[in-house]
């Protein structure tokens, strides 16, 4: 009995799983915080949004958006997937140490914890149940 609390759980059979759950749960919840923004940028009203590149504050939502909307449903997806998470990282860690630089770990944990979820599938893949494994194999049949 006490030997299965050490046993480190590791079975490739379940991974392709555990990305899709993770893939589903951060591309679903990341797309919630994106919609606002979407509808922001692309609304009647005056775009207010922090500029915390220096790129202007049109051009800052529309990245975030491009990260937050479109790059979340590839990841849902599993297209892209490696790619997909990349602006993703980079939109998170803008967020935690330029944005929230000085608000303390409390506005910071967020995105901190987004970004290791994001590294995770940059280095992992989408895993078998994904559009890039099914073109992949379409790929190398070819």
């Amino acid at each position: 009995m006490i030997k299965q609390f050490f046993n480190p759980g590791i079975h490739t059979n379940n991974v392709s799983y555990l990305l899709l759950i993770l893939r589903l749960a951060v591309g679903i919840f990341m797309l919630t915080h994106g919609m606002g923004k979407f509808y922001k940028l692309f609304g009647d009203a005056p775009i207010q949004f922090a500029d915390p590149l220096g790129v202007g504050v049109t051009a800052s939502l529309a990245l975030t958006v491009f990260s937050e909307v479109l790059c979340s449903i590839l990841l849902i997806f599993g297209l892209l997937s490696r790619a997909a998470a990349i602006p993703l990282i980079i939109t998170m860690l803008v967020a935690a140490f330029i944005v929230h630089g000085n608000d303390g770990i409390g506005k910071q944990e967020l995105p901190i914890l987004y970004t290791v979820m994001y590294l995770v599938i940059a280095i992992m893949g989408a895993g078998k149940i994904s559009l890039d494994k099914w073109i992949y194999s379409k790929i190398n049949q070819a």
